[in-house]
């Protein structure tokens, strides 16, 4: 853990951009950077936190566990903030995160964090539009949970990975075949199978955990109709 020199960061929030010097050296005085292994949890969901966390490098699943099993919620790519619904009004995580490959964060002072909101519109501009812009997300999630069919649902993710997360038709899942089933509300099982026909129908061609797009045309009508 390391205290951080925050002018000379190349990796600003754009809420952090709208900070003069002497914020961002208040900020770096009150923010360490942590890395993180895959699979290494970054907060706990019923933890009490003191903290802000940015994501500044890396993927992150965010999770909550539920009556019977636990449920993947959101991907989250940098930058961005976690923890900040939550841990802004009462402290406690209400949910987890846990990287899902290397991945860099920076821990923030939430007092100091309230100071900027407090003290700078145009900071608190910033972050009021990336948890409008948050939400909208969500909603347009929840909707394609509950009206969508589990095959519109798995090509709904792949197109997510293609052009939000990789920018790339070829990469590699970072989830396991039994996460993806948390993330899309299915089984295990049932992910396998419809993977296996999207590559038996020369719609995606699988290795392992290897993907590659080979007909974004009929994935997105899949999407569309599913």
């Amino acid at each position: 853990m390391k205290t951080l020199d925050c002018t000379r960061c190349d990796i600003k929030s754009s809420a952090a951009k709208t900070l003069n010097v002497t914020e961002l050296k208040i900020m770096g005085e009150n923010c360490s950077e942590v890395r993180f292994k895959k699979g290494e949890v970054i907060f706990k969901q019923d933890a009490l936190s003191s903290n802000i966390v940015y994501l500044k490098k890396g993927l992150v699943k965010i999770h909550i566990a539920g009556p019977s099993a636990e449920q993947i919620i959101k991907i989250s790519k940098p930058p961005t903030y976690l923890g900040i619904p939550t841990t802004f009004d009462e402290k406690t995580n209400r949910y987890s995160a846990t990287a899902l490959e290397e991945t860099t964060v920076c821990f923030i002072s939430l007092d100091m964090f309230k100071q900027f909101i407090r003290g700078n519109p145009n900071f608190s501009y910033e972050i009021i539009v990336g948890l409008c812009k948050s939400e909208l997300n969500s909603f347009n999630s929840t909707v394609n949970r509950a009206q969508k069919n589990i095959n519109g649902r798995i090509a709904d993710v792949l197109i997510f990975f293609y052009q939000d997360i990789f920018k790339n038709i070829e990469f590699r899942l970072p989830l396991t075949r039994s996460e993806f089933g948390s993330f899309v509300d299915t089984t295990r099982e049932s992910v396998s199978r419809i993977l296996t026909k999207l590559h038996e129908d020369k719609i995606v061609r699988l290795d392992g955990r290897k993907i590659k797009l080979l007909d974004t045309e009929r994935l997105e009508s899949i999407s569309k109709n599913g």
